[in-house]
């Protein structure tokens, strides 16, 4: 039975012995990166398993995952660099720069981001290496695109050392990229303090126009969205002075758009809208016979509803010819849930303020059968 090691009986090694094992580690680790064969690499880790990756490799794992045995390298590198009681807070922070560095330094911007993380988190009281940590976090999301990352990064390491030149131009840079141009123009200014450098004024300036270029399409925007609201008030206004029975609403200030919207698919761009004070509608037209519709859109109100469906007939479904303007009858669904006729011969606006008509989904609804025949028989006597 091998001897148990206790924590009295654990050797502290000193700062010479701790020097010497890492020189002999580099020493190692040089001599083995040297032997291996020059190719290049091109299979990356799994973007979904990264951080599970990362604890396998020597430079990043904290403990051994297979309880196995360590090799000597692992053992000293996960030791030496990640232990946090043989390392203070700054010597952990330096340590997880130092690997984002090498991964910045080979183009792995991902795993260096992971690295400058780790370092972070550590919440070291060091202002300094804090600043580097975010900045150097914010170059791998710049690398990577990830302007706003770049930005908050950026921004961060400014928080802990409001000199940083590189740190404040990232930030000018990440800021004109998500088109914050307040920000990038502040900090701009904040650099153009201290030197009249020429990129921070082209920066400076290509902000400046952007801004007025942005600033000018949000009062267009604005307008547009005051001229809607003046629109859909304005239709609002309309079917209220017409007295027109708007379904679910119980009076006038129930009355919007949203309950207007035409509720059929692909029909929602053929909403109600007014046209020089003339409401034009979205009209439905059903015949049961063929379990067949019509959909119009924009109807004007001061139009027969004969002259719509005298530009339906003849129907191409319909083989005996028996669907014509002279020999059919008109009817729609009244809130009473029974069915009226109506006189197509007059206006759309007429016909919807008849007694016990009412309007669902923004769209008046009209059945329409052969006039005398058995289907609009059964018709009226399913309502029975």
């Amino acid at each position: 039975m091998g001897e148990k090691v206790t924590a009295e009986t654990k050797k502290v090694m000193t700062d010479e012995e701790r020097l010497e094992l890492c020189q002999k580690l580099d020493q190692e680790l040089d001599d083995f990166i040297n032997s291996l064969e020059r190719k290049r690499y091109t299979e990356g880790w799994p973007e979904d398993r990264w951080e599970e990756e990362m604890d396998k490799h020597p430079f990043f794992m904290k403990s051994n995952p297979d309880a196995t045995e360590m090799s000597p390298l692992a053992e000293g590198l996960a030791k030496l660099k990640y232990d946090p009681e043989e390392n203070t807070p700054l010597e952990l922070a330096s340590s997880y720069k130092e690997d984002g560095n090498f991964n910045f330094k080979h183009k792995n911007y991902r795993l260096a981001i992971l690295g400058y993380t780790e370092g972070i988190k550590v919440r070291c009281d060091d202002k300094e290496i804090n600043a580097s940590l975010y900045n150097n976090r914010a170059a791998s999301h710049w690398h990577l695109k990830n302007y706003r990352s770049a930005l908050f990064d950026s921004e961060r390491a400014l928080s802990f050392n409001p000199n940083h030149t590189k740190a404040r131009l990232r930030a000018a840079k990440s800021a004109l990229e998500v088109a914050k141009y307040d920000v990038c123009i502040e900090h701009c200014q904040k650099l153009l303090e201290e030197s009249k450098d020429k990129e921070v004024v082209e920066l400076l300036n290509t902000a400046k126009k952007k801004k007025v270029l942005q600033e000018r399409d949000e009062r267009k925007k604005d307008r547009m969205i005051s001229k809607k609201n003046e629109e859909k008030e304005a239709v609002v206004k309309a079917i209220v002075e017409r007295g027109i029975r708007i379904s679910n609403c119980d009076d006038a200030d129930d009355i919007d758009l949203s309950k207007l919207e035409p509720s059929l698919p692909g029909a929602h761009d053929a909403i109600v809208h007014i046209e020089n004070g003339i409401l034009k509608w979205p009209v439905l037209f059903l015949y049961p016979e063929y379990q067949m519709t019509d959909f119009v859109k924009a109807c004007p109100e001061n139009v027969p509803l004969l002259n719509q469906l005298e530009q339906l007939f003849p129907a191409p479904w319909d083989e005996n010819n028996k669907y014509r303007c002279s020999s059919v009858n008109v009817y729609f669904e009244g809130y009473d849930k029974m069915p009226h006729v109506v006189d197509p011969s007059k206006k759309l606006s007429d016909l919807l303020v008849m007694k016990y008509f009412e309007l669902k989904a923004g769209t008046p609804a009209f059945f329409v059968l052969p006039r005398g025949s058995k289907v609009e028989s059964r018709f009226l006597e399913s309502y029975l």
